[in-house]
């Protein structure tokens, strides 16, 4: 079964979620502050972490990294924090999905599930198993991205992206195709997460980011890798 560790300091929100998810036959672990989320993740290695950053003992992003330094569980950032900064400064920390309240709880299940899919599906086995570029080289088979000698850290949802459009080289892949598959929903309104996620990729992985050699974006319908 699937265990799902809530950090959040709402009584309320933290019902409302542990109801909903334990009805979908999630187990559920719930933290009001940083200190005790990080004690529950040792003690009890959750499949997922729904995080609110407005903690009152530390800031979420702080909960954050400090989860990277030893595991690579989804992280699912829930905030009334709606300044593109403060979603740069989590995705940065290594959240791999960033939820703005008030949310819908569909949506947010959606997301929960994409996130726990990504983490139980079978070994990627692609036809080519190394890519290499002139300025990084993608070891498919281990997970594995190097650049300029040095591995970079990916979190879950940047390999998952880098995935796709890796294993298609020249294809345009949609705007629709990327959110449905990384993320669960299809609506047009969340190609930010797009936005913010290539803008991650190109800074970890492209000599220059704003001109782009091997993350292309196509304006309007989505992305292409060009080797």
């Amino acid at each position: 079964m699937t265990r799902v560790l809530v950090v959040e300091d709402d009584p309320q929100l933290v019902r409302a979620l542990v109801i909903n998810m334990r009805a979908r036959r999630y187990d559920v672990d719930a933290a009001h502050d940083g200190a005790t989320a990080l004690r529950l993740a040792a003690a009890h290695q959750p499949d997922v972490v729904l995080l609110d950053l407005g903690l009152p003992d530390m800031d979420g992003v702080d909960v954050i990294r400090a989860l990277r330094g030893w595991t690579r569980v989804p992280i699912l950032v829930l905030s009334a924090r709606q300044g593109s900064d403060e979603k740069v400064a989590a995705l940065d920390a290594g959240a791999d999905d960033y939820i703005t309240k008030p949310f819908s709880m569909d949506e947010l299940l959606a997301r929960l599930r994409a996130a726990v899919r990504r983490t139980e599906d079978g070994p990627f086995v692609p036809e080519m198993t190394v890519v290499e570029t002139d300025g990084f080289t993608v070891d498919l088979r281990a997970k594995k991205v190097v650049r300029d000698g040095r591995d970079v850290r990916l979190t879950p949802t940047e390999w998952h992206l880098l995935e796709i459009l890796i294993t298609h080289p020249g294809r345009l892949i949609t705007q629709k195709q990327l959110l449905q598959e990384v993320w669960g929903v299809s609506g047009s309104n969340k190609t930010n997460y797009l936005r913010v996620y290539l803008a991650q990729l190109r800074r970890k992985l492209e000599t220059d980011p704003s001109h782009p050699r091997y993350l292309i974006t196509e304006p309007g319908m989505g992305y292409r890798f060009e080797g």
